[in-house]
C-alpha cells in the first residue's frame, strides 16, 4: 500500500517538534511506530534510538544509527549520534572513522572535534586526543566536554597545575562535571591534601546525575585517596567497587574465550608442538632499516613503561608506545583453536611477508627507525613469543620481572583502557591467575625459543639504575649515557596512555 507522502512529511515535523522539546518518549513513540509500519527514516532511526539510549540499551541503539548512516551518510545527526554510541559500547576506533567521516565535511563543528578527542582517549592518543580538543574549543569556547577531557588529559600526565586550571574553568560553568570534580581531587591528591580530595570524591559519588563510569572513576581515585591516608582497609574497598562496577559496565568483555584461557591454551599447544619447533633465519635486509630490533615485554605494571622511558633518553633507541604491531601474524597463526604447528612449519616467503607487515605499521606509526635500534615495547607480547622467534629470531628480548605481589595489587588497583586483558584484572585472583599463566608460558618458552633474552628486575633497576642501565646498554650493543636517567623531563610528551605516566613524572 502507498504511503501519503504529505502524512509523513507532517509526521516528520511533528517527531521533530517533540525532539527539538526534549520530549523523547512522545518523540520516540511515534517514530517506533513508523518504523513497525516499515517507514524508514534517519530522523525516526535517530529518535527511535535516543529512548533506547536512555534505557542503557546501547548496543541496540547502536544497530539502529548504523541503519541511519547507511540510508543518509550525510546525515551529521544520524553519524555523531552513531559515534557516540559505538564509544559507549567500546568500540572507540569505530566511533573515531564515523567521527572524521563527519568532519571531512564539517571541519566547523566544534562537537565533532570534541567526539574525536574522546575517541583518541579511548584509544590512549593523549597527544591526538588534547589537539582535538583543543580545536574544539577553538570553534566553541563554551564546549563543556572539550573541558573536561583536557583537564583529564593533563590529569593522567601528571600536570597538575594545568588540571586544575582547566577544571576550574569547567567547574564555573557547570559545577560538578564529572572531568572537573575528579581532575580538582587528583590535583588535591598530588599536593597531598587527601582531605579536600576525599570530600570532592564522596560529593560526586552523592551526586544522581553521575553516570555509572564516572561513580566508577570516583570509586578508583577515592581508593588512591584513603590508601595515601593510611586507611588501607577502606582503599581496599574503593577499589573492588570500583572494578566490580567496571565489570559491570564492561560486561561484554566477559563473553568469548578468556585471555587466562587462551594462555592455557598456548601452553598445551607450545607443548605440542615443542620436539618438532626449530629457529628460522632472518636476511639483514628484513630488518625494517634498523641497527637493532628490541622486544621490551614483560607483564602489565611490571616496569615496561618505566623501562622504555629510559631507553627513549638514548640518543640511537627510538621506540612505539604500545602499538600493535604484530597483528598480521597474529591473525595468520596464533588465532583459536591455536594449532603452532602451521608457524613451526611456515615458509621464509610467508615469514618475509608478515616481517614486511610489521615493519610497515611501524613505518605508519610515525617512526623512522633508520640505523636507531628500534624498541617495541607491549608487555603482553608475551604471548606472543612463538611467533617472535619465527619472524624475529636475531631481536634481542627484554623481559622486565618485578614481584608478583606488587604486579598483582598494582593490576588490581590501576584503571586501564579496557580489553579482554584487562577486564581479567579486574578481581584480584583474576589478575594472579593471568600473571602466573602468562610467566609459566614465558618460562616454558625461554629454551626452547633461544631468543637473545635479558631478564631485568625492576626492584633492582631502581636500586641501582645506572649498573642496571649499563648492562642492559651492553646487552643492547649501545654505549651509556647519562642522559638516560632523565626519564621525568620526557614522560609528559608522551602520546600514548598507561596508568604509570603520572608517576614518572615525579622522578
Amino acid at each position: 500500500m502507498a504511503r501519503d507522502l504529505k502524512a509523513d512529511q507532517e509526521m516528520l515535523r511533528t517527531v521533530a517538534s517533540h525532539a527539538q522539546k526534549r520530549d523523547i518518549a512522545r518523540a520516540a513513540a511515534i517514530a517506533e511506530q513508523a518504523l513497525a509500519e516499515g517507514f524508514e527514516h534517519p530522523l525516526l532511526l535517530n529518535v527511535a534510538a535516543m529512548r533506547l539510549e536512555a534505557e542503557g540499551r546501547f548496543e541496540e541503539a547502536v544497530r539502529l544509527l548504523e541503519r541511519a548512516v547507511v540510508l543518509a551518510p550525510g546525515d551529521v545527526p544520524a553519524r555523531n549520534a552513531l559515534a557516540l554510541n559505538l564509544q559507549r559500547v567500546d568500540r572507540p576506533a569505530d566511533a573515531l572513522r564515523h567521527v572524521e567521516e563527519l568532519l571531512k565535511s564539517h571541519p566547523e563543528l566544534g562537537f565533532g572535534h570534541a567526539n574525536k578527542g574522546n575517541a583518541l582517549i579511548a584509544l590512549g592518543s593523549l597527544g591526538l586526543a588534547r589537539a582535538s580538543h583543543l580545536r574544539a574549543l577553538e570553534l566553541d569556547p563554551g564546549n563543556l566536554a572539550a573541558l573536561g577531557a583536557l583537564a583529564s588529559i593533563a590529569t593522567h600526565r601528571g600536570e597538575h597545575s594545568e588540571a586544575r586550571r582547566w577544571a576550574e574553568q569547567l567547574l564555573a560553568r557547570a559545577p560538578g562535571f564529572p572531568d572537573g570534580v575528579l581532575s580538582l581531587a587528583s590535583a588535591d591528591l598530588a599536593d597531598g591534601a587527601t582531605a579536600s580530595a576525599e570530600v570532592r570524591l564522596r560529593e560526586l559519588l552523592a551526586d544522581p546525575r553521575a553516570s555509572a563510569t564516572d561513580r566508577a572513576r570516583a570509586q578508583g581515585l577515592l581508593g588512591d585517596v584513603l590508601d595515601a591516608a593510611g586507611r588501607y582497609a577502606e582503599a581496599f574497598g574503593a577499589y573492588t567497587d570500583c572494578n566490580e562496577a567496571l565489570r559491570r559496565i564492561h560486561r561484554r568483555f566477559a563473553a568469548g574465550t578468556s585471555l587466562l584461557a587462551y594462555a592455557h591454551a598456548l601452553v598445551k599447544a607450545f607443548a605440542e608442538i615443542t620436539p618438532r619447533w626449530t629457529a628460522s633465519s632472518v636476511p639483514e635486509s628484513q630488518s625494517g632499516g634498523a641497527a637493532g630490533h628490541v622486544l621490551l615485554i614483560g607483564f602489565p605494571r611490571s616496569g615496561t613503561t618505566f623501562l622504555e622511558v629510559v631507553l627513549d633518553g638514548h640518543p640511537r633507541v627510538v621506540s612505539l608506545e604500545e602499538h600493535e604491531l604484530l597483528t598480521e601474524g597474529v591473525l595468520r597463526f596464533m588465532q583459536e583453536p591455536l594449532d603452532l604447528e602451521p608457524l613451526a612449519r611456515a615458509d621464509e616467503r610467508e615469514l618475509r611477508e608478515l616481517r614486511s607487515a610489521y615493519w610497515e605499521r611501524v613505518r605508519r606509526g610515525g617512526v623512522d627507525v633508520t640505523g636507531k635500534v628500534f624498541v617495541d615495547k607491549h608487555p603482553l607480547n608475551t604471548l606472543k613469543l612463538p611467533l617472535i622467534a619465527r619472524l624475529f629470531p636475531h631481536a634481542r628480548i627484554l623481559f622486565v620481572c618485578r614481584d608478583p605481589r606488587d604486579v598483582v595489587l598494582s593490576c588490581f588497583r590501576r584503571r586501564f583502557q579496557m580489553n579482554p586483558a584487562m577486564y581479567q584484572m579486574l578481581t584480584l585472583t583474576g589478575a594472579a591467575e593471568l600473571y602466573d599463566a602468562v610467566m609459566d608460558f614465558a618460562e616454558r618458552a625461554r629454551p626452547v625459543l633461544a631468543l637473545d633474552w635479558h631478564e631485568v628486575r625492576h626492584e633492582s633497576l631502581v636500586a641501582d639504575f645506572t649498573g642496571q642501565t649499563r648492562a642492559i646498554c651492553e646487552f643492547l650493543g649501545l654505549e651509556w649515557t647519562p642522559e638516560m636517567g632523565a626519564f621525568a623531563t620526557r614522560v609528559q610528551g608522551r602520546e600514548r596512555a598507561t596508568p604509570s605516566i603520572a608517576q614518572l613524572t615525579r622522578g
